[in-house]
């Protein structure tokens, strides 16, 4: 069920990237922001998939990949490496306000403050992990992929989309396991933590790729 459930969500994902780059380039920026502030709350859930342990933000941060790649290929490099710094700006900003509303005492018919606590314990470790991964792992997705277009002199799309992904999202699996969750759990379930979150996003890579293919076809009104 979970795998089932996993494969139609991350085309959910996906495709609501793809529906946003028909708004230009406000559109990718927008769910930029919005997938990493859900990536970095859902992470906190643990489900199983395949028989082994992974989070559950995977599909979403997969998918901020696609929007930068997407960017970097119709707008260019420096409109790519703008819009992660907007997105490290929003996730750094999801942990100032996660911690801010912690501090606040809540009133006699609160109900969720435990809950919220509980979630949100977590996320400094979390969104600094977070933080850190995503600006090392994006900035070289967005060096990568530009070099191998240029090698490629523009064609060969899927090469250069999954080859910039795959080292990129090694680089984000192996720093962001490390800060958020070393001494959480035990190694064997940081190990298995590790390993699957690296396959879904190569996963999520692969699937996305028709999905940045079909953007020629789909272009915003100001690529045209």
């Amino acid at each position: 069920m979970n795998e089932l459930l996993f494969f139609a969500w991350t085309v959910v994902v996906v495709g609501l990237v793809l529906l946003s780059f028909r708004f230009g380039r406000v559109g990718l920026y927008g769910v930029i922001g919005v997938y990493i502030i859900l990536a970095n709350v859902f992470v906190t859930k643990q489900i199983t998939l395949f028989g082994v342990a992974a989070t559950g933000g995977n599909s979403l941060y997969g998918a901020i990949f696609l929007a930068t790649d997407l960017l970097n290929e119709h707008w260019g490099k420096k409109e790519a490496q703008r819009a992660v710094w907007f997105g490290w700006l929003c996730a750094g900003f999801f942990l100032l306000a996660s911690q801010v509303f912690l501090w606040f005492q809540p009133s006699v018919d609160d109900f969720v403050h435990d809950a919220m606590t509980q979630i949100f314990s977590l996320a400094p470790r979390i969104v600094a992990g977070s933080l850190l991964a995503y600006i090392v792992s994006q900035t070289h997705d967005v060096i990568a992929f530009n070099a191998w277009k240029k090698r490629t002199q523009g064609r060969h799309l899927w090469l250069r989309n999954n080859a910039s992904t795959l080292v990129s999202q090694l680089l984000d699996s192996v720093i962001f396991t490390a800060v958020a969750f070393w001494g959480i759990f035990e190694f064997s379930i940081l190990l298995q933590i590790f390993v699957t979150t690296y396959l879904l996003k190569v996963l999520v890579a692969v699937i996305d790729t028709p999905f940045l293919y079909l953007s020629k076809r789909f272009k915003p009104l100001e690529l045209r």
